[in-house]
């Protein structure tokens, strides 16, 4: 058996009629056309049935001497922004009733009616009602499909970005040993054989390549998801355009360009000294790219108005009007041919843009066109110089270590432990944490290398542990994870240093120098 179907609240019409009599017939009217009603015994009533939601509200002149009729008007203003419930208003003729002036002051959606008003008439004003709250209640549903579909867009945005950040981060392990493995093979390869060393050259610029990708990569993801951190400082712009250039220097050779430098300075910055090479050497790096050989980069700092002015400029292929506006969105390119012959993903000038913005400057690119060359500028507000300190020298310890290297991938442990016995040092290697606490007092290790993402047991724990243990040596993290939380975290679990994937190996030799267990 089928039972009676659910009323319709969203069309039913509420009455709040003169008298009771008068609600009845007027539902039954309404009722054999069709039109769900409900009759309300009170202003206090109809406002809860509101509440519930309705198509429509009919009432009174009279019903406006119920003292709940306020009610009714705080209802009507708590409606959302979509809503607009349209009310029907039947008042006698001529009258001047200060509340009937007063109620349709407050509605923005009401049809008065003289009384008295054929049934006909009642009935075309609730169907014109009608029809204007269905108008409504689709809305509402655009409304809704529009939040969901942005919510949608809004999960999958982020997700993308975790989704980057985790591929940044799982790409740094394989790069660990190619990095190390690139590092070994020139100390190890009889220097006369050229095309051997030509190979070498290459597996280090590509590398080198790489690395820059999933930094971009990691710090896209970073500035996304508000996880990036900045360690600020005075710092010497002068200083941080040689170190891009530096940066920029193996592609600027390898294409042949002619670099002019005009450098006015030292101006000084409050910022992030390696975030802002990082950005200042994409840039140049990007002007490199979209040069052709043996072109002309232009690279001035400038002071003006309070601010410094970096003016970057090639003669390469220049930008399309169509491109200007779009160059520092994320992967946003100029060559989109098959060959791909420029390469990059289109972060690493998104990545410069938001790195400025979060010094408090400003980067800014033009040009004349296709074929008529680049300019970005950056514009930073400078400070004050830092006062002049003079550290005196400490001695440094050249002797060579006994080194314990901890890694669960074998390939990167045993590359930097083949790389570690080359230049000297005694060097064991485990792959798992237990071994580490059963082998690094017996081995005596001076420096520990530790890799955070162990299998079981990982590196903080293992860390803890040795601490634990009493075990004196100098720890160092290994982990693809290099933001300020990260670095907090290995002090606090007993790490002496902290070194992120893949290694840099002028930077972990340094570390070895000072390292003192």
């Amino acid at each position: 058996m089928i039972g009676p179907s659910a009323p319709n609240l969203e069309r039913r019409v509420l009455l709040l009629p003169a008298t009771r009599r008068d609600g009845e017939v007027i539902c039954a009217f309404l009722e054999r056309e069709n039109i769900e009603c409900q009759v309300c015994e009170s202003a206090g009533q109809a406002a809860l049935a509101m509440n519930e939601t309705a198509g429509a509200l009919v009432l009174t002149d009279v019903a406006l001497n119920d003292p709940s009729v306020p009610m009714i008007t705080v209802a009507l203003s708590r409606q959302p922004d979509w809503s607009d419930l349209p009310v029907v208003l039947l008042s006698n003729a001529g009258s001047e009733s200060v509340e009937v002036a007063k109620l349709v002051q407050t509605l923005t959606n009401v049809t008065l009616l003289d009384k008295p008003a054929s049934m006909r008439t009642l009935l075309s004003a609730i169907l014109a009602a009608l029809r204007s709250r269905t108008r409504q209640y689709q809305i509402r549903d655009q409304l809704r499909a529009l939040k969901e579909a942005d919510n949608t867009l809004r999960s999958l945005d982020r997700r993308k970005d975790e989704f980057l950040a985790m591929l940044a981060h799982e790409l740094r392990n394989p790069l660990a040993p190619i990095r190390t493995a690139s590092e070994l093979l020139p100390r190890i390869v009889p220097p006369g054989d050229r095309q051997v060393q030509s190979a070498l050259a290459i597996v280090t610029r590509q590398v080198t390549q790489l690395s820059r990708l999933v930094d971009d990569l990691l710090d896209v993801s970073r500035i996304t998801l508000g996880r990036i951190e900045m360690q600020q400082a005075t710092v010497n712009l002068t200083d941080i355009v040689n170190e891009a250039l530096e940066c920029a220097d193996a592609l600027i050779r390898e294409r042949n360009h002619r670099v002019q430098l005009v450098l006015a300075g030292p101006l000084y910055v409050e910022g992030d000294k390696a975030r802002l090479v990082q950005c200042m050497s994409n840039i140049l790096l990007n002007a490199a790219k979209y040069t052709d050989s043996a072109g002309e980069i232009d690279v001035t700092l400038r002071q003006e108005a309070g601010l410094a002015v970096l003016s970057i400029r090639d003669n390469g292929v220049g930008m399309t009007s169509e491109l200007l506006p779009k160059v520092f969105e994320l992967f946003v390119q100029s060559d989109r041919s098959l060959d791909r012959s420029q390469g990059g993903l289109g972060i690493g000038l998104n990545v410069a843009k938001r790195i400025v913005e979060l010094h408090h400057g400003r980067v800014t690119a033009s040009s004349g066109g296709p074929g008529h060359g680049s300019t970005f500028e950056i514009r930073l507000p400078t400070v004050k110089p830092p006062p002049v300190q003079r550290v005196p020298a400490k001695a440094v310890d050249m002797n060579a270590k006994r080194i314990l290297v901890v890694d669960d991938n074998h390939d990167a442990a045993d590359s930097l432990a083949s790389l570690l016995l080359l230049e000297g040092h005694e060097v064991k290697t485990v792959y798992g944490g237990e071994d580490a606490l059963k082998t690094a007092g017996a081995f005596k290790a001076e420096v520990i290398l530790l890799d955070i993402g162990l299998p079981g047991m990982n590196g903080y724990e293992v860390a803890r542990q040795l601490r634990r243990l009493e075990v004196n040596s100098y720890l160092v993290a290994l982990t693809g994870y290099g933001q300020a939380e990260d670095v907090r975290r290995a002090m606090d679990a007993g790490f002496d240093s902290h070194l992120v994937k893949p290694v840099d190996f002028g930077r972990l030799e340094q570390l070895l120098r000072a390292a003192v267990a």
